[in-house]
């Protein structure tokens, strides 16, 4: 019985076998089998959707397909009549090496797939009262500089360090014909350029001795905003701190100032060659920071811009510190104590000789006669929270004497009462609650305030 069930039971199967292709079968003939079993369950499929869908509905549906493809056809012919109106040479340079043979390897700068256009970086900046804003443009330079071309400022920039270099004995080079049209031929490739790979001519430029003549020939301030990351990213990487302080500073913090002008808003690829610059703190706090400040003409929006990045990068402690001193000892603007504030919310454990300059700054103002914006007070507030405990009796007093004279209604309430629930520098904490955690580890320092060791970047 068992034998007559399985001869049965293979009998069934007999005509499902038979369907099947045999094993020699040829490879097209499997593939038109697999391909009319698909489409036949797909027909079944789409009959069944056909049958749910209302002929409305499907009337509407190939409407919108209909004119959607219009819109691709038309978007597709613009850039084909573009092309065929003013055909753009593809500029490749390739650069010799020193045995005559073009390099073929591309380091330095990888495969890069551009930005979106429309991905800007909105500051966010506060809104403020008529009053602060008076306050806060009363400490602002009358300087008309921001009137000028940015061609201008940044031509400037660079003939005030070719003064300094040719002060130093060194003489300038002279440059061929062949790579003056060259270096004019990859600036028109960089005026736009959005993704891809860039020339390798541009890649040599870190190593060249008269780099910045080669660089002015590319007109940077005609650059997309693409370009100047990528030539950030070259810069930044390829080039001693020394160098790249007069590329932040010649090129790169014009060009964003003249973006924040101009559009109320920092572009994107603008903003990461920002935080770029940051992996050379040394050379950021230099070039782009410090400039920023000295110049005095710092608008509330730049300012919010350019410290989001500090406040959103990791900084070293020592470059933190030295960069939160020469803030403190220069001279004041209204969003100098934005940046102040930014460094001391950081929580930093700062040696006694930065605590100290940072008390010197506010006790400049015991007798100023212009009334202070609320950031300056604001400032005052995060130091006094942060760094109370190190602050010594008799610094504890006169900062007493200088909320008699500098009154906010609701910010001096709050620094008096952090002082009074203080201890003093050198002495025991009696209670831990009160007693700031900063105290147990700062430290005179002893180092040179640039002297540090460079951090290296972080690719």
């Amino acid at each position: 019985m068992a034998g007559k069930k399985r001869k049965s039971a293979s009998s069934d199967k007999q005509p499902k076998q038979q369907q099947r292709l045999p094993l020699g079968a040829d490879a097209d003939a499997v593939a038109d089998a697999a391909k009319r079993r698909r489409s036949g369950a797909s027909k079944k499929h789409q009959a069944e959707e056909e049958a749910s869908i209302p002929s409305s509905l499907s009337a509407k549906i190939l409407r919108e397909a209909l004119t959607q493809q219009q819109e691709e056809s038309l978007a597709d012919q613009r850039p084909a009549a573009a092309a065929t109106a003013a055909p753009s040479p593809s500029f490749s340079f390739p650069v010799p090496n020193k045995d005559g043979e073009e390099d073929e390897d591309d380091d330095d700068v990888d495969e890069f797939d551009g930005f979106d256009a429309q991905s800007e970086y909105d500051g966010g900046v506060p809104e403020i009262d008529e009053e602060d804003e008076k306050a806060l443009a009363a400490f602002m330079s009358k300087d008309t500089s921001s009137k000028r071309s940015l061609g201008d400022i940044i031509l400037e920039k660079i003939r005030q360090k070719d003064a300094e270099i040719s002060t130093e004995g060194r003489t300038p080079a002279k440059l061929d014909s062949s790579i003056i049209e060259l270096y004019k031929g990859v600036g028109e490739f960089l005026s736009r350029y959005t993704s891809g790979k860039i020339p390798k001519g541009f890649k040599r430029i870190p190593s060249l001795e008269c780099w910045p003549d080669v660089l002015q020939l590319t007109e940077p301030e005609n650059w997309s905003p693409n370009a100047v990351y990528q030539a950030t990213r070259l810069f930044s990487s390829n080039m001693n701190a020394k160098n790249a302080v007069r590329f932040y500073e010649a090129i790169l913090l014009p060009r964003v100032r003249n973006d924040i002008r101009k559009n109320k808003r920092l572009h994107f690829a603008l903003y990461q060659s920002l935080k770029k610059c940051l992996y050379k703190p040394a050379a950021f706090f230099k070039g782009i920071l410090l400039p920023l400040c000295q110049e005095r003409n710092c608008t509330l929006r730049e300012a919010v811009i350019i410290g989001s990045i500090i406040s959103k990068v990791s900084i070293p402690p020592l470059h933190a510190s030295a960069a939160l001193m020469k803030l403190a000892e220069m001279e004041y603007c209204g969003t100098t104590s934005y940046f102040i504030k930014l460094f001391l919310d950081k929580k930093y454990a700062l040696p006694y000789r930065v605590v100290d300059a940072v008390f010197a700054h506010f006790m400049r103002f015991i007798d100023e006669a212009r009334v202070m914006p609320v950031i300056w007070h604001q400032s005052l507030l995060a130091f006094v929270e942060r760094y109370k405990n190190e602050l010594e009796k008799k610094d504890k007093e006169k900062l007493a004497r200088l909320l008699d004279h500098q009154k906010h209604y609701l910010v001096t309430p709050e620094i008096r009462r952090e002082l009074r629930m203080s201890c003093n520098r050198g002495e025991k904490d009696t209670n831990m609650s009160i007693c700031s955690p900063v105290s147990v580890i700062t430290k005179p320092i002893e180092e040179d305030r640039w002297n540090v060791p460079e951090v290296p970047m972080e690719e």
